[in-house]
Protein backbone atom coordinates (compact mmCIF):
# COMPACT_ATOMS: atom_id res chain seq x y z
CA UNK A 1 0.00 0.00 0.00
CA UNK A 2 1.27 3.36 -1.14
CA UNK A 3 1.85 6.25 1.27
CA UNK A 4 -1.13 8.26 -0.22
CA UNK A 5 -3.36 5.65 0.05
CA UNK A 6 -2.28 4.96 3.86
CA UNK A 7 -2.93 8.47 4.57
CA UNK A 8 -6.46 8.29 3.23
CA UNK A 9 -7.12 5.08 4.77
CA UNK A 10 -5.74 6.38 8.16
CA UNK A 11 -7.98 9.60 7.70
CA UNK A 12 -11.13 7.70 6.53
CA UNK A 13 -11.20 5.19 9.67
CA UNK A 14 -10.45 8.16 12.01
CA UNK A 15 -13.25 10.14 10.66
CA UNK A 16 -15.42 7.05 11.12
CA UNK A 17 -14.16 6.62 14.96
CA UNK A 18 -14.99 9.94 15.61
CA UNK A 19 -18.50 9.74 14.10
CA UNK A 20 -19.23 6.97 16.49
CA UNK A 21 -17.99 9.14 20.03
CA UNK A 22 -14.25 7.94 19.92
CA UNK A 23 -11.83 10.19 21.31
CA UNK A 24 -8.13 9.15 21.61
CA UNK A 25 -7.29 8.86 25.22
CA UNK A 26 -4.27 11.15 25.37
CA UNK A 27 -5.53 13.42 23.07
CA UNK A 28 -7.15 16.73 23.49
CA UNK A 29 -10.72 16.02 24.53
CA UNK A 30 -9.24 12.24 26.02
CA UNK A 31 -9.65 11.80 29.72
CA UNK A 32 -6.33 10.40 29.97
CA UNK A 33 -4.69 12.97 30.60
CA UNK A 34 -7.35 14.08 33.69
CA UNK A 35 -5.53 10.98 35.05
CA UNK A 36 -1.85 11.73 34.84
CA UNK A 37 -0.52 12.42 38.27
CA UNK A 38 -4.08 12.69 39.91
CA UNK A 39 -4.50 8.54 41.80
CA UNK A 40 -2.46 7.83 44.45
CA UNK A 41 -1.65 4.00 45.03
CA UNK A 42 -1.77 2.51 48.47
CA UNK A 43 2.01 2.42 49.90
CA UNK A 44 3.57 -0.33 49.12
CA UNK A 45 4.76 -3.09 51.43
CA UNK A 46 5.44 -5.79 49.85
CA UNK A 47 8.00 -6.38 46.72
CA UNK A 48 5.41 -7.72 44.40
CA UNK A 49 3.39 -3.96 46.07
CA UNK A 50 6.49 -2.65 45.22
CA UNK A 51 6.94 -3.55 41.61
CA UNK A 52 3.36 -2.50 40.58
CA UNK A 53 3.05 1.01 42.22
CA UNK A 54 6.62 1.72 40.46
CA UNK A 55 4.88 0.54 37.15
CA UNK A 56 1.90 2.41 37.74
CA UNK A 57 3.51 5.55 38.29
CA UNK A 58 5.51 4.88 35.45
CA UNK A 59 2.50 5.08 33.71
CA UNK A 60 0.14 7.55 35.09
CA UNK A 61 3.14 9.66 36.45
CA UNK A 62 3.80 10.53 40.29
CA UNK A 63 0.67 11.69 42.01
CA UNK A 64 1.30 15.52 42.69
CA UNK A 65 -1.59 16.54 43.18
CA UNK A 66 -3.80 13.59 44.03
CA UNK A 67 -7.58 13.53 43.25
CA UNK A 68 -8.38 9.44 43.71
CA UNK A 69 -6.49 7.10 45.97
CA UNK A 70 -6.21 3.19 44.46
CA UNK A 71 -6.46 0.26 46.97
CA UNK A 72 -5.46 -2.97 45.84
CA UNK A 73 -5.26 -6.64 47.06
CA UNK A 74 -2.94 -9.08 45.53
CA UNK A 75 -3.41 -12.72 45.56
CA UNK A 76 -0.79 -16.05 43.94
CA UNK A 77 -0.82 -19.19 43.42
CA UNK A 78 2.19 -21.32 42.67
CA UNK A 79 1.40 -24.03 40.04
CA UNK A 80 3.56 -27.06 39.26
CA UNK A 81 4.19 -27.58 35.36
CA UNK A 82 6.68 -29.78 34.28
CA UNK A 83 8.50 -32.49 36.85
CA UNK A 84 11.22 -34.25 35.20
CA UNK A 85 12.21 -38.09 35.48
CA UNK A 86 12.86 -38.07 39.24
CA UNK A 87 10.22 -36.90 40.33
CA UNK A 88 11.27 -32.60 40.73
CA UNK A 89 9.23 -30.05 39.61
CA UNK A 90 11.09 -27.92 37.19
CA UNK A 91 8.51 -24.98 36.24
CA UNK A 92 5.82 -23.40 37.71
CA UNK A 93 3.60 -20.86 37.01
CA UNK A 94 2.80 -18.16 39.09
CA UNK A 95 -1.42 -17.42 38.90
CA UNK A 96 -2.43 -13.57 40.37
CA UNK A 97 -4.76 -11.67 40.82
CA UNK A 98 -5.18 -8.02 41.77
CA UNK A 99 -8.26 -6.37 43.02
CA UNK A 100 -8.73 -3.07 43.49
CA UNK A 101 -10.83 -0.25 43.96
CA UNK A 102 -10.46 3.55 42.89
CA UNK A 103 -12.13 6.11 45.35
CA UNK A 104 -11.98 9.62 45.77
CA UNK A 105 -9.44 11.10 48.13
CA UNK A 106 -10.35 10.73 51.82
CA UNK A 107 -13.51 9.14 50.93
CA UNK A 108 -14.95 5.70 51.07
CA UNK A 109 -17.08 5.68 48.17
CA UNK A 110 -15.97 3.47 44.97
CA UNK A 111 -15.94 5.05 41.83
CA UNK A 112 -14.23 2.18 39.46
CA UNK A 113 -13.58 -1.09 40.90
CA UNK A 114 -11.92 -4.53 39.03
CA UNK A 115 -9.67 -7.78 39.41
CA UNK A 116 -7.37 -7.91 36.90
CA UNK A 117 -5.88 -11.46 36.99
CA UNK A 118 -2.89 -13.09 34.36
CA UNK A 119 -0.10 -15.07 34.99
CA UNK A 120 3.55 -15.73 34.26
CA UNK A 121 6.05 -18.58 34.65
CA UNK A 122 9.62 -19.78 35.87
CA UNK A 123 12.24 -22.43 35.70
CA UNK A 124 13.30 -24.08 38.85
CA UNK A 125 15.83 -26.06 37.31
CA UNK A 126 19.21 -24.61 38.35
CA UNK A 127 20.51 -24.37 42.11
CA UNK A 128 18.17 -22.91 44.95
CA UNK A 129 19.51 -19.24 44.52
CA UNK A 130 18.75 -19.28 40.65
CA UNK A 131 15.47 -20.44 41.43
CA UNK A 132 14.55 -18.12 44.27
CA UNK A 133 16.03 -15.34 41.44
CA UNK A 134 14.05 -16.38 38.77
CA UNK A 135 10.46 -16.70 41.06
CA UNK A 136 11.31 -13.09 42.28
CA UNK A 137 11.46 -12.31 38.87
CA UNK A 138 8.66 -13.52 37.97
CA UNK A 139 6.63 -11.90 40.61
CA UNK A 140 7.77 -8.91 39.40
CA UNK A 141 6.99 -9.53 35.76
CA UNK A 142 3.32 -10.37 37.37
CA UNK A 143 2.93 -7.13 38.91
CA UNK A 144 4.05 -5.15 35.89
CA UNK A 145 1.53 -7.01 33.35
CA UNK A 146 -1.21 -6.07 36.20
CA UNK A 147 -0.51 -2.65 36.62
CA UNK A 148 -0.76 -2.34 32.96
CA UNK A 149 -4.11 -4.00 33.13
CA UNK A 150 -5.47 -1.70 35.59
CA UNK A 151 -4.08 1.22 33.30
CA UNK A 152 -5.99 0.09 30.77
CA UNK A 153 -9.13 -0.48 32.54
CA UNK A 154 -9.15 3.24 33.91
CA UNK A 155 -7.84 4.71 30.46
CA UNK A 156 -11.32 3.11 29.43
CA UNK A 157 -13.19 4.33 32.40
CA UNK A 158 -12.01 8.02 31.88
CA UNK A 159 -12.85 10.25 31.96
CA UNK A 160 -13.87 9.97 35.20
CA UNK A 161 -16.59 11.76 37.41
CA UNK A 162 -14.93 14.97 39.28
CA UNK A 163 -14.08 14.35 43.08
CA UNK A 164 -17.30 15.89 44.99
Amino acid sequence: MSWSRRAIFAASLGALLSGCGFTAVYGPAGGGTALRGAILATEPDTDFAFAFVRQFEERLGLPDAPRWTLDYVFTAEEVALAIDGSNNITRFNLEGALRWTLSPTGSDVVLLQGTERSFTAYSASGSTISTLASERDAERRLAVILADKVVARLLAEAPLPATP
